[in-house]
């Protein structure tokens, strides 16, 4: 199939065949239309366009789509092989829609007679989640954020929690994927030795990271794991010239990123053959794919040296890293796992036997002792016990800066930080800048509603300017200790932050977009039942409140006209007198009898106005959607 034949297809066909792939069918056309073209060009045979539909076989017996809010937990991906197809029904952990989601019938969509509005939001104009990313270039992560939020206001109050826990108490000195120490886009296996990205499918440039529960202070030490499979993922710009597949075993502390080898006491073998630790990226080993199994091996002496080497399908690649003393090492590492579009399993299983035999002196991690290793922070195993922090503010206010200066006074409680920006680090290469943008905003949308179903302590990092998305927001934690922390500072040390913000950052936010943000902006008041605790760090409540209407006014004043919508002109259909005298002999019948068994003898006047059914009603079109300024969001 041709290009230009694709564009002739209606939406509903697209989002069809888009389904057949097992492919997102959510966006505009235009986004549609080039998805299930980057799909045929994919397939062999395609390069040349000529591609048929019959030779795009959709995969067989795709993974059924839940529509159940709550986390759905498949099998084991331990018999899968690499296929470059969708995963099918057995094939364990697969890509499953976000909560409150489904195929075609995206979350933030209400159905007629349930949109919820709210006067407390100030006029905000709409936009479409699916517009492509290339006709809004250099708008910045604000303004997908921005677009988030206006979305929460047409979209259903979510369901009350269930009394259900949704982490299952299990036997803590058994070593396995810590979910507590993952990211919330990693997806660990019922088993707790395997696991995969989960947003594969629909945000394939995302690496997620995932610790083992426990770690080792000394000793000679190893584990196993092997890589799966490769996931299916859209074909990435051939311009672009990288994997859209990779993955990064070794080992970090348990205060590091989970980004593996980006922080300084994070050290990885990845599988271009290389080794990264701080960032840096040097030649190691040889590459590795689908099917090998990688031994990792941590000699830590007393004294504080170490020494980490890896080891392919059984063959030494020899040391890797040799740290001394001076390391700030705090004598226990833990094994971890990064991975990109693609599914790992970890050797586990102390009762069976190792993939490779250990090098001489070392032994398994899943084999030693209780006594031996150390236990990382249990999760908390109720709502009540966990809280959440809403950050509010508006653009380079420094919101981000407050949520790590607090994250790091406050280790102990283990924050998860929720932001786009944090997403973004996620996306470490490939793709367009305002892809990555667009890609990260809709992810962490999913990502608050899975975290509202996870245990744990979590600061969201928005602007959250939006009543309705806070509300919305807050109602999703209920249960949890819920705090709103606003951050407004002064005019001046504002506009200070956002110019320094925009140089550090290179993100220039458009100025008409600003202003809108400015005008749609409103404050939190408490509220007993949506938040715990109300807390303003910079201005107190009634300086705030004064200076964003300062802001308002200034901004509306600012702004150009709201253009006015030409309404249709509809054609006015005027009652005729009827005509008087009998009924004209062309429209009768020879037979005497007029229609409906009248007489030709009758009149006109005399006769049912049929034809006068619909001209006494009146119709008037009124303005829809939102009266503020369209076309800017």
């Amino acid at each position: 199939m041709k290009l230009t034949e694709i564009k002739k297809l209606k939406v509903s066909e697209l989002r069809s065949r888009l389904g057949e792939l097992g492919l997102d069918v959510r966006g505009l056309k235009a986004e549609l239309v080039g998805r299930l073209w980057s799909a045929i060009e994919a397939q062999p045979g395609g390069e040349d366009g000529g591609a048929t539909r019959s030779e795009l076989k959709p995969p067989a017996d795709p993974p059924p789509m839940p529509t159940d809010t709550r986390p759905v937990r498949r099998p084991s991906p331990g018999e899968l092989t690499d296929s470059a197809t969708q995963t099918e029904t057995d094939s364990g952990l697969s890509e499953s829609p976000p909560p409150g989601d489904s195929r075609g019938a995206p979350a933030d969509r209400a159905e007629v007679g349930e949109i919820q509005t709210d006067p407390r939001d100030a006029e905000v104009p709409g936009e479409d989640r699916g517009a492509p990313a290339s006709e809004e270039p250099g708008r910045g992560r604000a303004f997908y954020e921005f677009k988030e939020e206006i979305r929460y206001k047409r979209t259903r109050s979510p369901q009350p929690p269930t009394d259900k826990e949704d982490q299952e108490e299990g036997d803590e000195d058994k070593i396995r994927l810590n979910p507590y120490d993952s990211h919330l886009h990693f997806e660990v296996g019922p088993d707790g030795a395997c696991g995969q990205p989960h947003f594969w499918a629909r945000f394939p440039l995302l690496w997620s990271g995932c610790r083992l529960t426990h770690g080792v202070p000394q000793g000679r030490v190893g584990f196993e794991v092997r890589l799966e499979r490769k996931l299916l993922t859209v074909q990435l710009e051939k311009e672009e010239k990288m994997s859209a597949h990779g993955v990064r075993i070794g080992w970090s502390m348990m205060t590091a990123s989970l980004l593996l080898g980006e922080d300084e006491l994070s050290f990885a073998y990845d599988g271009c053959g290389k080794k990264v630790s701080a960032g840096k990226e040097e030649e190691f080993g040889e590459p590795f794919s689908v099917g090998d199994i990688i031994g990792c091996y941590a000699s830590i002496s007393t004294d504080a040296a170490v020494d980490l080497s890896f080891h392919k399908n059984g063959r030494p690649m020899g040391v890797a890293f040799s740290l001394d003393a001076s390391v700030p090492l705090s004598r226990v590492l833990f094994p971890h796992v990064l991975c990109k579009s693609c599914s790992v399993r970890f050797h586990l299983d102390p009762t069976a036997p190792p993939w490779y035999p250990s090098p001489e002196g070392f032994t398994s991690l899943a084999a030693l002792p209780a006594g031996q290793i150390v236990r990382a922070t249990l999760a908390p195993t109720s709502r009540p016990q966990c809280e959440v922090l809403m950050i509010v503010g508006l653009p380079g206010s420094g919101k981000s800066c407050w949520a790590r200066t607090y994250m790091k006074q406050h280790p102990e409680k283990q924050y998860r930080l929720l932001g786009t920006e944090e997403l973004l680090a996620c996306m470490m290469s490939g793709g367009q800048k305002e892809s990555r943008l667009q890609q990260a905003s809709q992810c962490l949308t999913d990502l608050i509603r899975i975290a509202a179903q996870t245990p744990g302590n979590y600061i969201l990092d928005q602007c959250n300017v939006l009543f309705s998305a806070r509300r919305y927001k807050l109602q999703l934690f209920s249960g949890f200790r819920r705090q709103v922390i606003v951050i407004f500072p002064s005019a001046d040390e504002w506009k200070r932050r956002l110019s320094q913000h925009q140089t550090t950052d290179g993100e220039q936010i458009p100025e008409t977009a600003l202003l809108k943000l400015q005008v749609s902006c409103s404050l939190p008041e408490q509220d007993s039942d949506l938040m715990e605790e109300l807390q303003y760090v910079e201005l107190p409540q009634e300086q705030a409140e004064k200076l964003l209407q300062e802001f308002k006014d200034e901004a509306r004043r600012l702004l150009p006209p709201i253009p006015k919508q030409e309404k249709r002109k509809l054609r006015i259909y005027k009652r005729r007198a009827p005509p008087q005298g009998p009924l004209p002999s062309h429209r009768m019948p020879s037979t005497g009898l007029g229609c409906q068994g009248w007489s030709n003898t009758q009149t006109w006047r005399q006769q049912p106005r049929y034809w006068n059914t619909y001209q006494d009603s009146d119709y008037f079109y009124r303005d829809s959607g939102f009266t503020s300024y369209e076309g800017f969001w």
